[in-house]
């Protein structure tokens, strides 16, 4: 049996000193694509390479109930205004490993070893699934289409970030 396609709310946020909405192609990138195979764009901000801001931004939709995904773009190398990551880490219930695993795996058929210096990661913050991809738009692109869209897709088989939703909003730990 076939299962349908579910489309879920997604909040896009580019992190960047530079790029505004009319320079952010990566940002844009992630838009264009999601809302192309269905889903819908439930937020969208740029904010300022900084710990504070960025933490706060992500908190705020990880905290609304009508965003299931926060991707984010930038600011996940190894420069000191790298930060996103270190935003990202206290709000993190659970870890998405593989996620940023097989990004720098896939990444790596496309761009070499130099795939070692992104820090793209996947978790679980609450009941909202976190993405934190490079500033790249090749980079974003790679995560979308090889990793993201089939998994944000409830039809993929054998399974998928999807179909885990109505479990991560109604299970409780047993402690």
């Amino acid at each position: 049996m076939e299962r349908e396609f579910v489309p879920v709310n997604v909040a896009v946020l580019t992190v960047s000193d530079t790029r505004t909405i009319e320079t952010d192609s990566s940002g844009q990138l992630i838009v264009d694509r999601l809302t192309e195979v269905g889903h819908h764009i439930a937020a969208r901000a740029i904010v300022k390479d900084g710990e504070i801001v960025i933490r706060a931004q992500l908190a705020q939709w990880i905290a609304d109930p009508h965003v299931d995904v926060v991707i984010a773009t930038g600011g996940t190398g190894v420069t000191p205004r790298d930060v996103t990551p270190e935003a990202l880490a206290p709000l993190i219930t659970k870890e998405i490993l593989g996620f940023g695993e097989l990004f720098r795996w896939v990444s790596y058929q496309e761009i070499g070893a130099s795939t070692i210096q992104s820090r793209a990661q996947g978790a679980l913050c609450g009941q909202t699934y976190v993405f934190l991809l490079p500033g790249s738009t090749g980079g974003v692109r790679t995560a979308l289409d090889k990793i993201l869209i089939s998994q944000l897709d409830h039809r993929t088989r054998p399974c998928n970030f999807v179909m885990l939703l109505p479990r991560i909003r109604t299970e409780q730990p047993d402690r």
